[in-house]
């Protein structure tokens, strides 16, 4: 048989339904969108908008100095999210003075550029063992060093020949020092109540701290002892820096913001030798004068009770709770009151193991494991509205640390605290276990309470492989585990219980990972120049329900 042609219009029909049915693909900055061939339809939009659809806001961890000077940063969050949680400045360290005094400054900046932006805080974190100002914390539990001998003769400054100067001779046993491309001079003159102290003009610092330093003598320390430190210190203007360092083979270092008349600060630190130097630097232009500075071990002078020194720390963690909480009731409607209670392995409750030193301090070492009880009890007398959640690690990959949280909960709630959520950090992995994802969910929302997935990232690199590339398998890998993780989360917690969902960071560059820990890693959802990664992607097709 002969093929006849067809006629016209069905021939332009079937032009027509060819390119109805084509699929277009998308790509993102770094790779095919998971599941590509999907409509174009479905990577459409913005994160906030989908996760708002299926009732819970969409959050990333935000850095104060990237908020305020970084404007492709800030344009992304303003663009994807709905909420944002602080990665440090409403932390008991980015508060709280060494003399116990608060600054809310910056914290109360980024608020305003927050609020200002449309988006909710969640506050983070009110009682945690790390990012405390170690060196206040630790001064509430031991003497106030009255009566014991000061181990630094040098440091009242009143010995030296001369009026200016540099080297070894303006004040004996100081080395006063400019390096690099600073500029600085050091002086004699009258000080707080002596006839000699220190003073020095920087009028240009150098690109080191140490670029302008005076290094005064070696003492001697017991390794593990406390010992404090204590400087006059006055400043031409406010907002003057200086920084102390104790070092000879170990470093310890605390960074002092001076005001415009004198201010006694102190430093209480764990020597980790025996023969350590007290190096002053300043890193910062401006005049500053310096006197009467003592170092003196706290073991030797007479230490309050034990009941004493519960007493106080009892009441910084009452205070810093009840003033951060109460001034930003309205403004932050949820918190992260306890973070990081339990231990790992076996787990249980998280305690103390020696010493601690920096930014480290415990309040179960003084308050028992009532401290948590105590931390939510301040919370809601601050803000009865807020919700109060507690937050941890490793929950989806730890069973025993999991079970321990949430008898832990139970104990709380059974002594009456109000605890509203939990949230899961999420940490993790391409090599994560998914059913161990399903489980933690499935844990948590049976406690009845609501549950947010609260510093998510997702690591390429896990094994810290020298070398390192994220090529496109492993990125792909990245975009299933994060669209799993949202899948998860909508499949075994039920709407009513979903609170939130936070990327713990905006670009792989910006990640604490990459950042605090050095690690070689593309964990977050963005690429260094601020592209879509197909992370993105696939958290946004998550939410969407594809």
């Amino acid at each position: 048989m002969k093929k006849r042609a067809a006629p016209l219009f069905v021939l332009l029909l079937m032009m027509l339904l060819a390119v109805a049915c084509k699929k277009t693909e998308i790509t993102g900055g770094s790779g095919a969108v998971p599941g590509s061939g999907s409509p174009n339809t479905d990577t459409i939009g913005v994160l906030k908008d989908a996760a708002s659809a299926k009732g819970f806001a969409m959050g990333f961890a935000i850095e104060y100095a990237l908020m305020k000077n970084n404007p492709a940063y800030a344009a992304i969050v303003k663009r994807e999210a709905s909420a944002v949680t602080f990665g440090y400045h409403m932390k008991h360290g980015a508060i709280i003075k060494d003399n116990g005094s608060f600054d809310f400054a910056a914290t109360d900046e980024l608020v305003n550029i927050s609020t200002n932006a449309g988006l909710e805080i969640f506050g983070h974190t009110l009682a945690w063992h790390q990012n405390q100002n170690g060196n206040y914390l630790r001064s509430l539990t031991v003497g106030s060093g009255t009566g014991a001998p000061n181990l630094l003769p040098s440091g009242d400054l009143e010995a030296g020949s001369g009026t200016s100067g540099t080297g070894t001779g303006l004040f004996t046993g100081w080395n006063c020092l400019t390096g690099g491309t600073a500029s600085a001079t050091f002086a004699a003159v009258a000080g707080n109540g002596s006839t000699r102290a220190m003073q020095v003009n920087v009028a240009a610092p150098g690109a080191n701290a140490y670029d302008v330093q005076a290094i005064g003598p070696s003492w001697n320390a017991v390794s593990g002892n406390i010992y404090k430190v204590s400087v006059d210190i006055k400043s031409s203007v406010a907002g003057g820096r200086v920084r102390l360092v104790m070092q000879n083979n170990a470093y310890q270092q605390l960074d002092i913001t001076t005001s415009a008349a004198w201010e006694t600060y102190t430093w209480t630190f764990t020597s980790g030798e025996a023969t350590p130097m007290l190096r002053l630097n300043f890193p910062a232009s401006g005049t500053y004068t310096l006197d009467n500075i003592t170092i003196v071990d706290m073991s030797s002078a007479p230490a309050p009770n034990s009941a004493q020194v519960a007493a106080a720390v009892d009441s910084a963690l009452s205070r810093f709770i009840r003033s951060t909480v109460g001034r930003y009731a309205g403004k932050v409607k949820a918190w992260d009151v306890v973070n990081e209670c339990m231990s790992d392995g076996s787990s249980g409750l998280r305690t103390h193991s020696g010493s601690t030193t920096g930014d480290i301090f415990y309040w179960s070492q003084y308050l028992g494991r009532d401290y948590a009880l105590k931390a939510f009890q301040y919370a809601k007398a601050a803000d009865a509205s807020a919700l109060l959640f507690i937050n941890d690690y490793n929950l989806e990959s730890n069973p025993a640390k999991l079970d321990s949280l949430l008898a832990f909960v139970n104990e709380l709630k059974a002594k009456g605290a109000k605890v509203d959520g939990i949230g899961t950090q999420m940490h993790i992995s391409i090599n994560t276990s998914t059913a161990a994802i399903d489980n933690a969910f499935k844990k948590m929302a049976a406690t009845g309470l609501k549950v947010r997935v609260s510093e998510l990232d997702v690591r390429v690199n896990p094994n810290d492989d020298a070398g390192f590339s994220a090529g496109t398998s492993v990125l792909n890998a990245q975009s299933n585990m994060y669209k799993y993780v949202v899948n998860s989360f909508l499949q075994n917690v039920p709407s009513a219980q979903r609170h939130g969902f936070t990327i713990w960071g905006v670009a792989d560059s910006d990640s604490w990972i990459l950042a605090s820990q050095k690690k070689l890693d593309a964990p977050l959802i963005f690429d260094n120049n601020y592209g879509k990664k197909p992370a993105y992607y696939a958290v946004l097709l998550g939410l969407k329900g594809k």
